[in-house]
């Protein structure tokens, strides 16, 4: 789920981004020298409690589709199975049969598929967009509030983002901003994940005694 998450985010990203820029006014730029401060954005979107919530939310409305799509995926494992089973006692014909038959079950899971993946990631840009265009607001008042006279993206997996080699950790702003947003949203924070637990260790095999 986490790796899912991170990849729609990415995709999701540069749309917001680009349009939030273009549709909100840029603040006059105060007198004095510059102030700079880092966020990654893409993270701050992510990790606010309305994300994560919408992002639940939409990872449930797709449970059965994915639950169907195991079912074929089954079902085509089980006809796969069955013909290289008996396939040394059927015609030639009737061989031939179940492999199309089996081919096209193939062709109609994967086109499921595909239609599943893209009804998500559109469904996803959405989520996204809901949240990003108003974490863009609280982001741009934070800044003014503080001074600062540039944001800069620090985000590793945008594409357009410009690259930070070097960064003061009292410039990162993104947990402030997502504190900030979360204040804002009053959407309580999800609750926590139950940890995995840790396989045991294999006995160590006893120690040859020693031979004199």
């Amino acid at each position: 789920m986490k790796r899912s998450l991170a990849i729609l985010v990415t995709l999701a990203s540069g749309l917001v981004l680009s349009a939030a820029a273009q549709t909100s006014p840029a603040p006059a730029a105060p007198a004095g020298p510059a102030k700079v401060a880092v966020i990654a954005f893409q993270a701050a979107v992510g990790q606010t409690n309305e994300f994560q919530r919408n992002f639940a939310d939409l990872q449930k409305k797709y449970e059965p589709k994915r639950a169907q799509l195991k079912t074929m995926a089954d079902d085509i494992d089980a006809m796969d199975k069955q013909l290289q089973a008996q396939g040394d006692k059927l015609s030639d014909a009737e061989r031939a049969s179940r492999a199309k038959a089996i081919e096209d079950k193939k062709k109609q899971a994967q086109r499921f598929a595909e239609d599943a993946q893209n009804d998500l990631q559109g469904e996803m840009q959405e989520v996204y967009n809901g949240v990003a265009s108003k974490v863009y607001d609280v982001l741009a008042a934070y800044a003014q509030q503080q001074g600062f006279t540039l944001v800069v993206d620090g985000s590793t997996n945008q594409q357009q983002a410009p690259v930070v080699l070097y960064a003061s950790p009292s410039t990162d702003i993104t947990k402030a901003v997502i504190d900030a947003y979360n204040l804002k949203s009053g959407v309580p924070a999800p609750p926590p994940q139950p940890a995995a637990t840790a396989p045991k260790p294999a006995p160590r095999a006893p120690a040859p005694a020693a031979t004199h």
